[in-house]
């Protein structure tokens, strides 16, 4: 119930306090769970400070020595642990803390189940795909380094990364990496470097330690923030069976810090080996294009058309010249055996023609049909028959045997 109150009639400080005891005894008994810091006991009370692993919010808690004790394990700086506590305000000094009534440490197998659900979480929605993943840039020009303070883990990166490439330039984040500040500073960092152009990748970087040393390398808030980074992110917390959720979101996971400088930047000595394999390997395939092209340009030089080309004319000509006289003794033996034929013809004609019989003194009885009488009997007498000699013909006509026969001649 608010109180109405003025200058002129203010409340008493107790009446305040005990109305502030009464808004906090209403709260009843909670269970809580935090990380606890500054324990200490004195007499039969123990003290200890309980912060939230993630916000930078923290209370103190006091516990009477037995309910302490029979915590097994016995809790101890650094421990998680879920507490039932009553909050109790004391009006006289004005001061609030909570009293524990129970302690119970939050144990591997309860973390491990919190993570595993976490893990399942994120996975559905989408933060651990490999399309998600970026690839890293060959030769970044400088490199985000989110590691401990004066750590073996920032040794390990810087001195192996300028081993492999002494031209390399970091930008280191030296943040905590454990305990209830390490999520809040590592996501700062993160997203300084982020936000700074010219870092082209960046390596967050831990030694190994127990679960509970890695447990920030797990939380959601640090998750998300490497997974909204627009830097390819390396992870590299603890050793290779170490497995925070951070490396499942990253880009690349290396297994210890000196693997994540090997991922990050390349080895000169093997560059400028692969340098030199390339450029033997391309001195060998152009050596062994021209050595094959030069053999072919003698080989095309070295034949007869183009080594002598007059050369190769006048053996054209001497080809030209033996078919013209082929030709021409070919058609001077057909000419030559054609008028041979001829002449045999006209003579086996001069033989066989009838002119040369008349020549030899034979002669041609014809009827004046101009039918040759071939047999005596076929004349009948009285007929007129000529009688063809070689170079004349004679009239006569035909009689009975015994009567004289009379012709006339005649050209």
């Amino acid at each position: 119930m608010t109180s109405k109150t003025s200058p002129e009639s203010p409340l008493p400080i107790r009446t305040v306090l005990q109305m502030v005891g009464g808004w906090i005894g209403r709260l009843g008994t909670v269970w809580v769970e935090g990380q606890i810091t500054d324990l200490s006991a004195r007499g039969g009370t123990v003290f200890m400070t309980l912060r939230d692993p993630v916000a930078n919010v923290s209370a103190r808690v006091t516990a009477p020595r037995g309910v302490y004790e029979a915590a097994m394990p016995r809790p101890a700086d650094g421990a998680r642990v879920v507490v039932h506590v009553k909050p109790d305000f004391w009006v006289n000094r004005g001061s609030f803390a909570f009293t524990a009534m129970e302690i119970r440490p939050v144990g591997v197998g309860e973390l491990l189940a919190r993570l595993e659900r976490l893990r399942q979480l994120l996975a559905a929605e989408g933060l651990f795909n490999a399309d998600r993943k970026r690839r890293l840039p060959f030769l970044p020009g400088t490199i985000g380094l989110v590691c401990g303070r004066d750590s073996a883990a920032e040794r390990d990166v810087l001195e192996n990364s300028r081993r492999r490439w002494p031209a390399v330039r970091f930008k280191v984040e030296e943040v905590a990496v454990q305990g209830p500040y390490a999520v809040g500073e590592v996501t700062e960092a993160l997203g300084r470097l982020d936000a700074d152009s010219e870092v082209d990748v960046i390596v967050i970087a831990r030694g190994g330690g127990s679960l509970e040393d890695l447990l920030p390398f797990s939380d959601e808030t640090l998750v998300r923030s490497v997974a909204s980074c627009r830097t390819p992110v390396v992870s590299a917390i603890g050793h290779e069976q170490d497995s925070p959720l951070l490396d499942l979101v990253a880009d690349v996971r290396a297994s210890t810090p000196t693997d994540a400088a090997k991922k990050v930047v390349p080895d000169v000595g093997e560059q400028l080996t692969l340098v030199r394999q390339l450029r033997d390997r391309g001195r060998r395939v152009l050596s062994g294009w021209l050595d094959r092209e030069m053999s072919w340009l003698t080989s095309v030089r070295s034949r007869p058309s183009l080594a002598d080309p007059v050369r190769e004319l006048e053996r054209r000509a001497e080809q030209v010249d033996a078919l013209r006289e082929r030709a021409r003794r070919s058609l001077t033996g057909s000419l030559d055996r054609a008028s041979d034929d001829l002449t045999h013809l006209r003579a086996r004609l001069i033989a066989l023609s009838p002119a040369a019989t008349l020549e030899r003194g034979y002669a041609i009885v014809q009827h004046p049909s101009g039918d040759v009488v071939r047999r005596a009997k076929d004349v009948s007498p009285g007929t007129v028959l000529t009688i063809r000699l070689t170079d004349d013909r004679l009239t006569v006509r035909a009689e009975e045997p015994g009567e004289t026969a009379g012709g006339t001649g005649g050209a």
